[in-house]
């Protein structure tokens, strides 16, 4: 398949848009792509997944348009900067989640819905993390069952939560 613009060289770059429900696809070669813009990544000569991954943490400004650590932040672990994340769309180290916790949430949030894992765990050793989350959801039924003043389900989802965390430990 052929360039829908240039007609020369072969469409590499497939996008579809919705306009007022209906749907519109471009098959486009990487030059023409780039030329005619208004994409979420910077196809600068060649697409890449980093320039991909990379579009996804924007600008650098958290949920409330406010920078939240400064430009200069840099990760005492592996010195990567922020602006070295955003620009490659990948952390250096695992210490980076901690340094740009502010920045990486919101952008979490955006991507997966959610910025906790709510996945699948894995067999082996992942008894504690069902210990853990089945301790959170008894927490937060605790909770709901103090708001309705239902105090004796409450004592024994707190009895219940003690006994899991003995477990746990």
């Amino acid at each position: 398949m052929y360039c829908e613009e240039c007609k020369k060289r072969p469409a590499t770059v497939h996008v579809t848009e919705l306009f007022n429900g209906e749907k519109v696809e471009s098959h486009l070669c990487e030059d023409c792509a780039s030329k005619k813009g208004g994409f979420f990544f910077n196809l600068d000569n060649k697409f890449s997944i980093p320039h991909l991954l990379g579009s996804f943490f924007g600008n650098g400004y958290n949920v409330q348009g406010i920078k939240a650590s400064p430009p200069n932040a840099v990760c005492p672990n592996c010195g990567m900067s922020f602006t070295n994340v955003s620009e490659t769309g990948r952390l250096g180290c695992n210490e980076c989640y901690a340094v740009f916790e502010q920045e990486l949430e919101p952008i979490l949030r955006r991507i997966h819905g959610n910025s906790k894992h709510i996945g699948k765990i894995p067999s082996r050793g992942g008894a504690q993390v069902l210990i853990q989350k089945k301790i959170e959801q008894l927490k937060s039924q605790l909770q709901q069952a103090v708001a309705n003043e239902e105090y004796e389900k409450a004592a024994e989802i707190r009895d219940s939560i003690k006994e899991m965390e003995k477990k746990n430990k």
